[in-house]
């Protein structure tokens, strides 16, 4: 019995600790902040499947890509003297010039590789955007190989341009937290309320819901959908690259070429939860595996110390959800219209 009570008697003292208020905000808090880096990875990729049906396999160099041309930018920009708010304009401005420049791109590849391919059946779109990663990832290795940085490392001197204050821990509510932490949730929630407001809010996201619903009745009404699709594409990839230019600041991701595996994955957990065709899904479903994360961390690390455990729980809420409901939480019967 005492070898039994022993194991007990450390988990209920483990969940009082877990549930004190100041432990429980700040794993709170880390959720949040997880769940709004999650949502930013996989918003451009829900748009994209949800509107127009394309599985986009290389999300995650398009990622990876945000990361670097960012970091650039403001290792380019800032200067061993420059002050935290001058970094942080610059931050903005590079978010500006990496959603321009990365949705160029995508709307490219839209219509040079993928608009040919939509008559086709799925996996026609499945190969080229997955040999599509395999030859971005290996331009980035190339390139990053040639200046002599070390493209399996987190790059130091784009870490290094984030200002002070995001370093730094606060006491928020009476919660310890870090700066970066309400940064990247005040970012998330700005970017959920800019895509929401553009699907839901203005004329060319009522042109681009009508044209993933009935394509054929799009055209008739004299709308270019293949316009609407390109577009739609730009802006997922835009996105896709705002969301590496965060996680470049983020030491814990950081920019280096296996980035883009690194974030197609849970963008396509979240995607696959949240329900494929619905970015309320995807909001939803990046808070829950947020917030999920952030919990079985704290018990992994501090009572168990098995750090590696709670990427596995991911996935188990994912294999949880495709049994209840193989649909996703806000799955629909159908999407991409075309």
């Amino acid at each position: 019995m005492m070898a039994l009570s022993f194991p007990l008697v450390s988990f209920l003292d483990a969940l009082g600790q877990f549930l004190q208020p100041s432990t429980l905000g700040e794993v709170v808090l880390n959720g949040l902040a997880k769940g709004a880096l999650f949502v930013m990875i996989a918003g451009g990729l829900t748009l994209i499947f949800g509107l127009m049906g394309v599985l986009n396999f290389a999300h995650g160099s398009l990622t990876m890509f945000g990361a670097y041309t960012g970091g650039l930018l403001l290792v380019l920009a800032v200067s061993q003297g420059t002050g935290p708010t001058a970094r942080l304009a610059y931050f903005f401005v590079a978010v500006v010039v990496v959603f321009g420049l990365l949705a160029a791109l995508g709307g490219v590849v839209e219509v040079a590789l993928i608009r040919p391919l939509y008559d086709r059946p799925p996996i026609y779109q499945i190969l080229l955007t997955f040999g599509l990663t395999l030859v971005l990832d290996e331009l980035a290795r190339i390139a990053v190989g040639f200046y002599g940085l070390q493209p399996i490392s987190d790059w130091q001197a784009a870490l290094g341009t984030k200002p002070g204050f995001l370093s730094s821990s606060y006491e928020f509510l009476g919660i310890g937290t870090t700066g970066l932490a309400l940064f990247e949730i005040l970012f998330g929630v700005v970017t959920v309320a800019a895509i929401w407001g553009f699907l839901t809010r203005t004329r060319y996201g009522l042109v681009v819901r009508a044209g993933s619903e009935d394509a054929e009745m799009t055209e008739a009404l004299g709308i270019d959908v293949r316009r609407v699709f390109t577009t739609v594409f730009a802006l997922g990839a835009g996105i896709a690259g705002v969301a590496g230019l965060l996680l470049a600041w983020d030491p814990k991701w950081g920019a280096s070429v296996p980035l883009a595996a690194e974030t197609l994955l849970p963008a396509f957990v979240v995607v696959i939860i949240g329900g494929l065709g619905t970015f309320r899904g995807t909001v939803y479903a990046a808070l829950l595996v947020g917030l999920v994360d952030a919990t079985m961390t704290w018990w992994f690390v501090n009572v168990v110390e098995f750090s590696g455990l709670p990427e596995m729980t991911v996935f188990l809420i994912l294999v949880l959800v495709l049994v209840v409901k193989p649909q996703g939480l806000f799955g629909v019967a159908e999407v991409g219209g075309h």
